[in-house]
């Protein structure tokens, strides 16, 4: 609790916030003596509220001063790929697991192939398969989607 320098109590309970060297700025500590008229009457947020008559503007009263914004964190390429390689470290690894405790080997039969592999083996030479699928599929999504972007620019360049 904040005292006046007088030594007398204040009439309502202060909460202590770390002053700083200008005035009137969020996060200065305001003495009840200091406080605006009307304060203390119970009326307002003031009154609902003991001891926020010393934040800016929250009373509305007077209005906060405007606080420094932080500097924007940029994404970098570089950044995207140490992610990107981590993740992928992360996945081997799980893998690399996966396929030791999987040992066991199975009978496998493909279009007339046959053979035996381990099961951790193959269930990655499937997962391998499916990312190719998927990769391809994405590919030709990508492929229309930059085919119908050169055609609306072509279009556009021409009505100019």
């Amino acid at each position: 609790m904040q005292h006046s320098q007088s030594g007398e109590s204040p009439a309502t309970p202060e909460t202590p916030r770390p002053s700083s060297s200008a005035a009137g700025q969020p996060g200065t500590a305001v003495p009840p003596e200091s406080a605006p008229a009307g304060a203390g009457t119970g009326t307002g947020a003031a009154g609902r509220h003991p001891g926020t008559a010393a934040i800016p503007g929250y009373d509305g009263s007077t209005s906060p001063q405007p606080r420094v914004a932080e500097p924007e964190r940029r994404v970098t390429r570089a950044g995207m790929i140490w992610v990107a390689v981590a993740s992928a470290l992360v996945v081997l690894v799980l893998l690399i697991i996966f396929i030791l405790q999987n040992q066991e080997l199975v009978q496998v039969k493909f279009f007339g192939l046959e053979g035996a592999v381990s099961l951790g083996m193959s269930l990655f030479i499937a997962a391998v398969g499916g990312g190719v699928l998927v990769a391809m599929a994405g590919a030709a999504r990508i492929i229309q989607l930059r085919a119908a972007a050169h055609r609306r620019r072509v279009q556009a360049s021409r009505q100019r």
